[in-house]
């Protein structure tokens, strides 16, 4: 079993709870965030544990869509969003904390591989890395996009 991680952070001059607005809102996300092309929504309304949607996203140069759902809730604190793809398990941890400007946003990405293959493993070992980069990268546009949303709804 293999488990890759990313974390970022950022400063947002928003409270949490526009913060929590921005991050929660699944049926706007494509017009707050840079590299979200589309959501459809397949099962819930709002946002709440067990909410699910088919998420398209602009990377690498080409969309790749997946499917997500609401895995946990710690109402205007954190959230937990996951997704399958094959034998990885990816998860994504949105928390929001009460900062003196407002609000540090913490997103911590992990893909686990589970019971995985010898050829999936090798995969992971040769492109695992240049894979979680290319994620870390596209974590700090969302949290841009998010805090310039947060901050403009304050407005």
């Amino acid at each position: 079993m293999a488990t890759s991680a990313v974390h970022v952070k950022r400063e947002i001059l928003a409270e949490p709870a526009a913060v929590w607005k921005v991050i929660t809102d699944l049926d706007n996300a494509p017009k707050v965030m840079a590299n979200i092309v589309k959501v459809e929504r397949l099962e819930g309304e709002g946002y709440e544990v067990g909410v699910k949607w088919r998420e398209t996203r602009r990377m690498f140069g080409k969309e790749e869509t997946e499917e997500m759902w609401v895995a946990a809730i710690d109402e205007l604190r954190s959230t937990t969003v996951a997704a399958e793809m094959g034998s990885t398990t990816y998860r994504t941890v949105f928390r929001c904390e009460p900062s003196s400007l407002g609000t540090t946003l913490h997103v911590d990405f992990s893909a686990d591989t589970g019971n995985s293959s010898l050829g999936q493993r090798l995969a992971w070992a040769v492109f695992g890395k240049m894979g979680m980069k290319a994620t870390e990268k596209a974590l700090v546009q969302d949290l841009d996009d998010i805090a310039k949303a947060a901050e403009h709804s304050k407005r």
